[in-house]
């Protein structure tokens, strides 16, 4: 069933669909992860690409519920980085292809907060 979207905002940023898919950076136009459609509530992501642009996304829903701050990390299963409670794939992100980014990503199925910052080492710039 389709979600009804309350807030959809990016900068310098495409998803392949209304709220989900492949996410892209405008400016060169790589494929910068995935992001799952039905398995978040709400998304928010800061980034910056290795080509030098600064992206954003935030997208909530009608329906998306405030969240629980959790303790608990996301885990990675294949490249995807999915709820440390039950598994749900939530997105990916590629970090060969960014620099550095800050995801905030609620689970819809158990309303947990995950957040995950990322830094690429310096010898691999």
């Amino acid at each position: 069933m389709a979600r009804t979207l309350r807030n959809k905002i990016l900068k310098n940023t495409r998803l392949a669909t209304n709220y989900g898919g492949w996410i892209y950076c405008t400016n060169c136009n790589q494929n910068i992860g995935y992001l799952c459609y039905v398995t978040y509530d709400w998304l928010k992501l800061n980034y910056e690409c290795n080509c030098g642009s600064h992206g954003s996304a935030i997208i909530d829903f009608q329906d998306s519920l405030c969240g629980r701050s959790t303790y608990k990390k996301l885990i990675t299963e294949k490249n995807r980085f999915c709820c440390a409670d039950d598994g749900t794939p939530l997105i990916t992100l590629l970090d060969k292809k960014l620099r550095h980014y800050h995801l905030e990503i609620c689970c819809k199925e158990c309303d947990k907060i995950y957040r995950q910052d990322f830094t690429q080492p310096e010898a691999d710039k």
